[in-house]
């Protein structure tokens, strides 16, 4: 396996371990529907929310801010899996769009930045 995809792996991992640590319930890692995937999807059971968690590892982000990566098209594309994972299991609860940043390496460790409501569903108007 490649050096990054084993850099991947270990800081969704991390994150993986993060989100536990916070009491939340780990339903799903790397849902796929189609082409679209889901790193993981979470349940905070206090408030009866369902966290769609994008993960992004980088070995350091000193000269680069990951949240690049979040393009309107990835946005877009977590949308449309996040909506088909509700519509498939027919849940009634919020859906919030986090990014958990996995800064680090395997040998060194990894520090975590949450960003919760990352970003939100476009609304579509019609007139």
């Amino acid at each position: 396996m490649d050096n990054h995809n084993q850099l991947g792996q270990a800081g969704e991992k991390a994150a993986h371990d993060f989100l536990l640590s916070r009491g939340w319930i780990i339903r799903e890692r790397n849902w796929r529907m189609g082409k679209l995937e889901l790193d993981l999807v979470v349940e905070d059971p206090q408030n009866r929310v369902l966290h769609i968690v994008e993960v992004k590892t980088r070995s350091s982000i000193e000269h680069h801010d990951p949240m690049t990566a979040i393009t309107l098209k990835k946005q877009r594309n977590l949308i449309n899996a996040a909506n088909g994972y509700v519509s498939y299991y027919k849940l009634q609860m919020a859906v919030v769009f986090d990014v958990v940043i996995v800064e680090g390496d395997m040998s060194t460790g990894f520090k975590i930045h949450y960003i919760p409501n990352a970003f939100y569903p476009r609304v579509r108007t019609f007139r």
